[in-house]
Formats: C-alpha cells, sequence, structure tokens
C-alpha cells in the first residue's frame, strides 16, 4: 500500500514514468489474470490489459485514495473496461466468427474437455453481456477475482446488501438461461 501511494504520487506530481512503470507492472499479471479468464483469449487479453493501464495512467489524476485502495480502484478500471469491450460492435461482429483456430490446447489435455469448458464459459459470459453495467460488474468482481460482496460493495459504492441481492438474483436468471439454451 505504502510503495503504491508513493508511485501514485511520483506520477501525479512528476509526471514519473519509472513509477508509472513500477506500479504496472507490479499489477500486470494480475490484470491481465483477470481478464484471461473472461476473455479465454491470450491476444486480446493482452491488447485489453493495456488499455487499462493506458486509461488508468490517464485518470491517475481522479484516483483518491480516501475512497478506495489502488488495488480496488484498478479493478473498477478493468472491469469497466470489460464491460465496453462486451458491448463493442467490434465483440458482436468477432463473437458470431468464431474459429477452430483460436482455441488454445495445452499439453495433453483432451481436446473435448477443453472445447467443452471454453464453451460453457463464452456462452455464460454471453449471458453476463446481455446484463445491464452494474449486474456485470459484480459478477466479474465476484466471479473472476473472487472479492467479498464488502468489498464489491466499495468498489461500485453500493450497499452491500445490495450487492448480495443483486448477485443471487442474477445467479438465477445466469443457471436459468444456461439451461435453456
Amino acid at each position: 500500500m505504502d510503495r503504491d501511494r508513493k508511485l501514485i504520487r511520483k506520477i501525479k506530481k512528476k509526471s514519473d514514468k519509472d513509477a508509472a512503470n513500477e506500479l504496472i507492472s507490479i499489477y500486470y499479471k494480475e490484470i491481465y489474470a483477470y481478464v484471461y479468464k473472461q476473455t479465454m483469449d491470450k491476444e486480446l487479453s493482452m491488447d485489453l490489459t493495456q488499455e487499462i493501464f493506458i486509461n488508468l495512467l490517464k485518470s491517475i489524476y481522479s484516483y483518491d485514495e480516501k475512497k478506495a485502495s489502488f488495488r480496488t480502484w484498478l479493478y473498477k478500471v478493468a472491469t469497466y473496461r470489460l464491460v465496453d469491450y462486451y458491448r463493442s460492435k467490434y465483440y458482436r461482429y468477432n463473437s458470431m466468427t468464431v474459429s477452430i483456430d483460436q482455441f488454445d490446447i495445452y499439453d495433453k489435455e483432451d481436446i473435448g474437455i477443453t472445447l467443452e469448458n471454453k464453451a460453457d464459459v463464452e456462452k455464460i459470459v454471453s449471458i453476463v453481456n446481455r446484463l445491464d453495467t452494474s449486474a456485470q460488474q459484480i459478477f466479474r468482481l465476484k466471479f473472476f477475482t473472487d472479492y467479498t460482496f464488502l468489498e464489491i460493495s466499495n468498489v461500485l459504492g453500493i450497499p452491500e446488501s445490495t450487492v448480495k441481492t443483486r448477485y443471487y438474483s442474477m445467479i438465477k436468471k445466469i443457471k436459468r438461461k444456461f439451461e435453456e439454451g
């Protein structure tokens, strides 16, 4: 935390590139993993992660450490970017043309299991993408980062009870739609 504060101060006061690079290097793998779990695409995840850190550096002057920890704020920036991506025309167009070449098969995994798991994740993400922005944010923070309801409440600035209610309601919708189609 202290290290983050020092780096952020250097970035805000002096536009210190070394401090920016260090701050990015601290969180890059964590944010990349968060993005990858949702996209299941290495190249896309790298691109989105880069965009997230560009957005972060552009908006770091608006970061207020009194409102949230830097990590919490970073996940909020990342979640907004992911929601924007899944609402984009680019995503909708490309999701209609999925090629078998896009699937990553590692080691000696059974290709059927790998494709089935990827298809399930894509189906769930597709369902989530049709939900309102608030529901998407709650789902992504809970499912892909394992945040607690209190942490999600802090990130989104809404009461914990509201987060719980929306989460459980959303899970019911997702299960129902997943089973339907």
